[in-house]
């Protein structure tokens, strides 16, 4: 079922190594529904809703209600309200905590630098749906824009068949402090983001998690808005050293295959009987799984057990991958911090599963992916700033500085560069 490796291997190498998971033929395709978007509109967004999603909608319908949203309140239960206002209240309170301060530094000439941060002005937050809800990823995403202090954040989701969102998802929206919501999925609302249309005005940067079209298509407009990264399926790497029950790994392994069918799950550990006895607890636990196929494909496909001599070389399995999510499955975990060179999310211990992140713990569950955790950075609040730099400097300050700018600007040839610190001086000095 999971199939098991020996490291260091080239075959082991090959089924853990994060690889690209789209080709030209699909990219080429989101092109043209950019495109599309870009030049006509509304009227793209609703042909391509009611070729992909077999939903009819009229332009009005587009934007959802307030009214729509009142009445979502009424069909989720008291239990699902409370439970999301904590989940709310811990991603927040995590978030508050990254806020980054504006700074000046002065010097004996009284010259000052530093930078302040200014909040972006529209975002676009992108949630997946259609057949499913995920109130959770609204959370994750509009809750750092709000923190921030983004004035307009809008967020798109693709519809049912009947055009309705799921009521968790209005629900979730609302507690989040989202202020504009648009019943449009696919790169077509990506382009839309991006571009404008007469319903959907363009946003700043684009955020949030989706399939392979909508991954494409954030690269496609990126320079046009900025985007947080491209996602990919989603991954989980546990390093185990057997002090954790084997009950534990195999139940984390199928949250993560539960996903989708290019899910990656790997365990990698130094304890080979350990590692058996999870696999074994693995193929029972399956069995119970409402999401069984799903999981068998992904576990089959692209899961991994990997074997090494030592805890020290599990390390460098997990540096190689760069998961998404990497769970420390040992006595003590606090110490191998340190061995941790890349990585979305790191979960310490027994007793905290990736679902602890996904919906409760308090940082965003938008991470890197596919490797990307080698220089990206899971998304937080500093995306939705924009940072100015300052420069303040008194007349000494210029004059110290204006021979060696005048000097190093001839060097370069830049003449006029120099000058404006010469002329300067010598008028400071008359």
């Amino acid at each position: 079922m999971i199939p098991t490796y020996k490291w260091p291997s080239r075959e082991a190498e090959e089924r853990i190594k994060g690889q690209a998971y789209w080709d030209i033929s699909m990219q080429t395709n989101v092109e043209q529904i950019v495109e599309d978007v870009q030049e006509n509109g509304d009227k793209a967004l609703l042909r391509y809703t009611r070729l992909f999603d077999s939903c009819t909608l009229k332009q009005e319908n587009l934007r959802v209600s307030e009214v729509e949203i009142e009445a979502a309140y009424e069909q989720v239960t008291a239990e699902f309200l409370s439970y999301l206002r904590q989940a709310k209240e811990k991603i927040s309170h995590f978030h508050y905590l990254q806020k980054p301060k504006d700074w000046f530094d002065q010097d004996k000439t009284g010259s000052c630098v530093g930078q302040i941060y200014r909040p972006l002005e529209r975002v676009g937050l992108y949630v997946p749906g259609g057949t499913a809800s995920y109130p959770s990823t609204v959370l994750m995403t509009a809750l750092p824009a709000r923190v921030a202090g983004v004035p307009e954040i809008v967020m798109v989701t693709p519809p049912g068949k009947d055009g309705t969102l799921p009521v968790a998802t209005l629900v979730a929206a609302k507690e989040a402090g989202v202020t504009e919501i648009y019943r449009v999925g696919g790169a077509q609302a990506i382009a839309a983001l991006a571009y404008g249309t007469k319903s959907i005005p363009a946003v700043d940067k684009i955020v949030g998690p989706g399939n392979i079209f909508v991954t494409l298509a954030k690269k496609i407009v990126y320079g046009v808005v900025g985007i947080d990264l491209l996602a990919g399926p989603s991954e989980v790497l546990l390093i185990g050293d057997g002090s954790v029950r084997a009950e534990y790994a195999a139940a984390d392994l199928l949250a993560q295959a539960e996903h989708d069918q290019r899910s990656r799950a790997i365990l990698v550990t130094n304890n080979q009987a350990w590692a058996t006895e999870v696999r074994v607890i693995l193929e029972e636990q399956l069995l119970k799984l409402p999401r069984r196929e799903i999981a068998e494909v992904a576990l089959r496909e692209f899961g991994a057990v990997i074997l090494t001599q030592s805890l020290e070389e599990a390390f460098a399995v997990a540096n190689f991958v760069a998961p998404e999510h990497l769970e420390l499955l040992l006595a003590d975990p606090y110490p191998y911090l340190a061995q941790v060179k890349h990585a979305g999310a790191i979960f310490l211990g027994p007793y905290t599963p990736e679902s602890l992140g996904d919906y409760w713990a308090g940082p965003s569950h938008v991470l890197p992916t596919g490797g990307t955790a080698r220089y990206a950075s899971p998304l937080t609040v500093a995306d939705f700033y924009k940072c100015s730099s300052i420069i303040g400097y008194s007349a000494l300050g210029m004059q110290q500085a204006g021979e060696p700018i005048q000097y190093l600007a001839q060097v370069e040839g830049l003449t006029a560069h120099g000058q404006a610190l010469s002329i300067r001086t010598k008028e400071e000095k008359s």
